[in-house]
């Protein structure tokens, strides 16, 4: 096979989440799948095995429920990807869709409950709020609130329910509060400024109020266990370095533990009764997601950067299996680097061909809250596959490696983590594993705007780059986004806009807009809320006005595309692209 032929049949091998099980009806799940070639919801009654496709839309379906009963599959429909529109619910054995009688607006989370009653977040320029859906009744508003807020849990029996707010300002650091199907309030958590706490779940069991709650008390995600009526709280000391995730196992007696660490995942069961701290068995890489079934095995969605992606169970079984499998990558290598910031931690993915220096992408992760790791990306092989060296750095403001290192961004977002992306250019250059005339900045939403500000703060180290769903202009962007995407520049910059007009300016690639070099492609969704169009197009005036003719390509999705053979043509774009621009140099 030939080279391109094998990293695009990495993109076509079927791909699946973690199917997601009724609480009070297991052998009901649902899934995304993107066997049909775009990612949909499907069902699975696990007691026959039959599957079938429950949403067929032209760009794909993200968000999607079932409820504790195993009766109703609830998706998410928006137009095109522009994460705007309304829930439908459609029965698990099939049947029509019905469309949930809420305002329409982006989503905010949602809680479903044994009783048929649904607890529906959802924002929009009016602000956020939180509705109470019931069969035959007018829905009704039981929270709201002008600063950023969602639905993180319901109770079993639909009496409680969760929110994560940020009424105080921040919405990167969350206060929770739990009211009745009234709304009246039952508890509230705030752990004050800096230290946020989020809701997870309630216990599975009927009239339990105990809630799951992640805070970071003391400079990392850890969980408690909450009593909002009493106010009882039990922290969970657990000994282990790194980031901590928590769910609970099928009879609240014990945690399941998912503990990121550098990259990589590994699973732990926490008994409630007596305190211990059990491994489950699971490969060396990342899962995705994870969780306990009823007879107490795990089921889990893992993969490595050498291995494709496969949804197991503890009991060393494949629980399904989407189709035929990717072909296999290279693993990624781990490297150290002393930066102006702290240590940072990076990956390095070496082509199996040729001798180093290598072309190398630097290609940067969105968020910025978000982390790269050991996991299988078709993207990243892609570009090894095409003789490039790939750098993966979880600069300052990526998760995983504590509180202190995610909140570093303060005052001079986006130049915190170019000069982290420094450091370990200068150290792999310096290594003679890149080349530096034959260096790519790359990076998809928060990564693209990163790759916009390094070709105007670094015009002279970069032989091309390549950004999708950039930020280009923070100001513009906070225009035209989502009401929530507001709150986190808000929170980010220290205010909006008009508050803190010379931060967003400082902080914009299209400030350094008549200093680009570097030849450029930009990718762009027609529809996305998050980097909205408009603010791409003033920053390829910007540059046209000077005589730098970007390359521009625009598809109809939002925030990304759900359309395998979409990305593929993408991938293809960026390859093409970057091997024309490093030849120019030659």
């Amino acid at each position: 096979m030939k080279a391109e032929e094998r990293w695009q049949a990495r993109f076509r091998a079927p791909r699946m989440t973690l199917p997601t099980w009724a609480r009070q009806a297991p052998h009901h799940a649902v899934y995304r799948g993107d066997a049909s070639g775009t990612w949909e919801i499907h069902a699975w009654d696990r007691s026959t095995g039959r599957t079938r496709q429950v949403t067929d839309r032209p760009g794909g379906t993200t968000h999607a429920a079932i409820d504790p009963t195993g009766q109703w599959i609830w998706w998410f429909a928006d137009t095109d990807g522009d994460e705007y529109g309304g829930w439908m619910r459609q029965r698990f054995s099939g049947g029509p869709d019905i469309p949930v009688d809420t305002p329409p607006g982006h989503p905010g989370g949602l809680g479903l409950s044994v009783a048929g009653g649904a607890a529906v977040g959802r924002s929009g320029r009016d602000g956020f709020q939180v509705l109470l859906v019931r069969d035959q009744e007018d829905p009704v508003t039981i929270y709201e609130h002008g600063e950023r807020a969602s639905v993180a849990a319901m109770s079993l029996d639909g009496s409680l329910i969760a929110i994560d707010h940020s009424e105080h300002g921040d919405s990167r650091h969350p206060a929770l509060r739990v009211v009745r199907a009234n709304g009246r309030t039952v508890g509230e958590l705030d752990d004050g400024t800096g230290k946020g706490v989020t809701g997870v779940r309630f216990a599975p069991a009927l009239g339990d109020r105990r809630l799951l709650v992640l805070h970071e008390r003391r400079g990392r995600h850890e969980p408690l266990i909450w009593d909002p009526a009493t106010g009882e709280q039990r922290e969970i000391w657990l000994r282990v370095p790194g980031e901590i995730d928590a769910d609970w196992y099928h009879d609240g007696r014990a945690l399941l533990i998912v503990h990121n660490h550098r990259g990589r995942t590994e699973l732990l069961k926490y008994d409630l009764t007596g305190g211990g701290l059990t491994p489950i068995d699971s490969p060396r890489g990342v899962i995705d997601a994870a969780a306990p079934r009823p007879d107490g095995t795990v089921e889990y969605s893992w993969s490595s950067a050498s291995q494709p992606p496969v949804i197991r169970s503890s009991n060393g079984h494949v629980v399904m299996n989407p189709g035929r499998a990717a072909p296999a990558s290279v693993p990624v290598e781990d490297v150290d680097v002393e930066g102006p910031g702290g240590r940072i931690h990076a990956l390095i993915s070496r082509p199996e061909a040729g001798a180093p220096p290598y072309p190398t992408v630097f290609l940067l992760h969105g968020g910025p809250a978000a982390q790269d790791g050991d996991a299988f990306l078709p993207g990243v092989a892609a570009w090894v596959a095409s003789g490039f060296a790939v750098v993966r750095v979880n600069y300052r403001g990526s998760i995983g490696y504590g509180s202190a290192w995610r909140d570093a961004l303060h005052g001079d977002v986006g130049h915190i983590e170019l000069a982290d992306v420094t450091a370990v250019r200068e150290w792999v250059v310096g290594r003679g594993v890149a080349d530096p005339e034959r260096l790519v900045l790359a990076g998809g939403s928060w990564g693209g705007y990163l790759t916009l500000l390094g070709l105007g703060t670094q015009p002279k180290i970069w032989a091309a780059g390549i950004a999708a769903a950039p930020i280009a202009d923070h100001a513009a962007a906070y225009e035209d986004e989502a009401e929530r995407l507001r709150a986190y520049h808000r929170a980010l910059l220290g205010g909006s806009p008009d508050e803190m007009p010379e931060r967003y300016a400082a902080s914009s690639p299209i400030t350094y807009a008549d200093l680009v070099q570097a030849p450029l492609l930009v990718l762009v969704g027609e529809n996305d809320p998050r980097c909205p169009i408009r603010q791409m197009e003033d920053y390829l005036e910007a540059l046209a006005r000077r005589g730098h003719d970007a390359h521009t390509y625009r598809y109809d999705a939002g925030h990304g595309t759900l359309v395998v053979e979409e990305r593929i043509r993408q991938m293809s774009l960026q390859i093409d692209f970057a091997i024309r621009a490093l030849a120019e140099r030659e």
